[in-house]
């Protein structure tokens, strides 16, 4: 569809947005590693960066309604219905997707920690 590494991540983003909300996390993480890495190696993603990506992702589609796990885990433990769960989560959401964004545009941030201790970036 496109060379353009801000757009090809910015379809990931949201293919694993939807994705989370319909499906549990490790079968995703199991399904989907072996078909986006090498992608993300082609685009010149570390797989480091590529991995923290997935997996927030995933998680957030765990919080996202109206399919998502942890929401049903939550209207039980809190005694509420799904609805009024869903409104409150709204600003929460938003807020993940926003780190979401942070996270996937700015690799600097997510790559500093492993520079200090000598990760070595994997790309070929």
């Amino acid at each position: 569809m496109t060379h353009n590494k801000i757009l090809i991540l910015l379809l990931m983003n949201i293919l694993l947005l939807i994705i989370g909300t319909f499906m549990e996390t490790t079968a995703s993480l199991i399904i989907l590693t072996p078909v986006l890495l090498p992608l993300m190696l082609t685009i010149g993603v570390d797989p480091l960066h590529f991995g923290v990506i997935l997996v927030l992702n995933l998680v957030i589609g765990l919080t996202t309604p109206p399919v998502g796990v942890c929401l049903f885990v939550a209207c039980a433990l809190g005694q509420t219905t799904l609805e009024r769960l869903s409104r409150a989560i709204l600003p929460f959401l938003v807020a993940s997707i926003a780190v979401l964004i942070i996270c996937t545009y700015w690799e600097g941030l997510i790559m500093a920690i492993p520079k200090f201790f000598g990760y070595k970036a994997l790309l070929p």
